[in-house]
């Protein structure tokens, strides 16, 4: 595909550059220093180093299918209402995956086995960002409608896609979030500096066109049962997310300063998007430490060094992970190594093998030290704390990003009696129906914490499972089955 050549001629993997940190901590704007798309002749030199490799093995990373090659030739060509095209018949929001997303196609990219490999993320966000300043990506509204009625919970990306296809599809859909911002986890878990969100916004006002109702304010459970939602719509899509933040125990962890990392990143968010937040727990002038080394912890590490926090530093219980990749995970598999991200470029320090024990506070109950210990993998395979290597940390705030156990279900399941998984995600089939008739479930609502490209491609797949329960039968694409899903990583 693209140049023939071109991984030959341009041997080196080039990125648009960021904006200098000492700029970038002043605002909350995205760290790139300029639009992907804007040096048209670095990027078709990138696409054009996608390979006529036989087996685009970049397929078999990415969840939704992306058709990588495809939109790289288009690229590599100039033919950018083709590439977006392309682009969108699998991904409803690349603008978001070419922002936000680890990029599992780069990692299992044919010229990265002996080369850097392409930048696809780079370059689908690109196609995307030029699409939308060239006014190529317009409502598409459906030509007739069905007279369906299908309701969707929750407008992450998994609801978002779900929605969209549904529209597409010519049903009436409404989305329930019960936030009083349409985005989910997007508007109010990722920062400004890695996600804008007046790129949200921009799909939002797509989809308002296209005939997808927002019904932002409403939770359901409470606001409105589940079962008078499934009484009054044809068929519901659960696309809640796994929003049930993984504890800390141990002593102190009751202290004031302690708290989850999501509230904190989201109070940011609020304060950025023009709210005023009484009480907002800030990181000005203190000692942070976030626990946890994932995506999260990285975006409460930005998100403090620009509030002013007087130290943060970053604690993972697991060992650093090497800078390559490890022979027990080849090529194509997505490895685990060492990564910097543009949050970590910004300051903090990042400790690992470090175990937290306890938490020490004041005698007004405010947290002031962290007491970590380092971290010992036993025969059995557990990571304990080794006695007598503890030392203390200053820590005014703790942020625990540790992931999430699963979604929060106490109202649908009494409401409704819908059945659980043993990792406490909702039950469901291989045409992601519940136990509970006419009831779907998409993303991690039914996954489990995971990627936002898994998200919209479940999301997409459920419509189709919805589309089909409706209709008999169904032409919207079905990206992945749970069992497929499964099978994948």
């Amino acid at each position: 595909m693209a140049d023939p050549r071109g991984f030959l001629k341009v041997r080196q993997r080039e990125l648009p550059p960021s904006r200098p940190v000492e700029v970038r901590l002043l605002d909350y704007r995205d760290v790139q220093a300029e639009l992907a798309g804007t040096n048209e002749a670095r990027l078709t030199a990138q696409a054009g180093r996608c390979m006529d490799c036989g087996i685009p093995f970049c397929h078999q990373g990415c969840p939704l299918g992306n058709l990588i090659p495809e939109w790289n030739d288009l690229v590599w060509k100039g033919q950018w209402g083709e590439a977006s095209d392309r682009l969108h018949a699998t991904n409803n929001f690349p603008e978001f995956t070419g922002r936000i997303c680890p990029a599992p196609c780069e990692t299992s990219c044919v010229l990265g086995i002996t080369e850097p490999p392409v930048t696809i993320k780079n370059v689908e966000v690109s196609i995307v960002d030029e699409a939308f300043a060239r006014g190529l990506i317009t409502p598409q509204v459906p030509h007739f409608l069905t007279g369906n009625t299908i309701a969707v919970v929750g407008s992450g990306p998994a609801g978002l896609a779900a929605a969209q296809q549904l529209t597409r599809a010519g049903h009436t859909v409404a989305v329930f979030e019960r936030a009083d911002r349409i985005g989910g986890l997007l508007r109010y878990g990722v920062p400004d500096f890695k996600l804008e969100k007046w790129h949200i916004d921009r799909r939002v006002a797509q989809m308002e066109a296209e005939g997808t109702r927002f019904r932002p304010g409403v939770e359901i459970g409470r606001d409105i049962s589940w079962t008078e939602l499934r009484a009054r719509y044809d068929a519901v899509v659960v696309a809640i997310g796994s929003t049930t933040p993984r504890v800390l125990t141990v002593p102190g962890s009751d202290l004031a300063g302690v708290q989850p990392a999501v509230p904190f990143l989201r109070q940011s968010n609020q304060v950025q998007a023009g709210d005023s937040i009484p009480d907002q727990v800030t990181a000005t002038g203190k000692h942070v430490v976030v626990i946890g080394g994932g995506d999260t912890g990285s975006d409460c590490v930005g998100t403090s060094l620009r509030q002013g926090a007087a130290s943060v530093t970053s604690l993972e219980i697991t060992p650093q992970p090497p800078m390559d990749r490890p022979l027990n995970q080849p090529w194509p598999t997505y490895p685990m190594v060492y990564k910097v991200s543009s949050s970590h470029e910004e300051g903090g320090e990042r400790e690992y093998l470090a175990s937290t024990v306890e938490l020490i506070g004041d005698e007004d109950g405010n947290v002031r030290h962290l007491r970590v210990a380092t971290t010992e993998l036993t025969t059995e395979g557990r990571l304990v704390p080794i006695p007598g290597t503890e030392k203390d940390l200053p820590a005014d705030l703790v942020l625990l990003a540790m992931g999430f156990t699963g979604p929060e279900t106490d109202t649908l399941v009494v409401q409704t009696g819908a059945d659980l998984t043993g990792q406490g995600t909702v039950a469901r089939g291989e045409d992601y129906s519940s136990s509970v008739p006419g009831v779907f479930v998409a993303g991690d609502a039914g996954r489990g914490q995971s990627l936002i490209v898994w998200a919209i491609a479940e999301g997409r797949a459920a419509a189709a499972a919805v589309d089909a329960y409706l209709r008999g039968s169904t032409e919207l694409p079905a990206p992945i089955t749970p069992t497929e899903r499964a099978m994948r990583p």
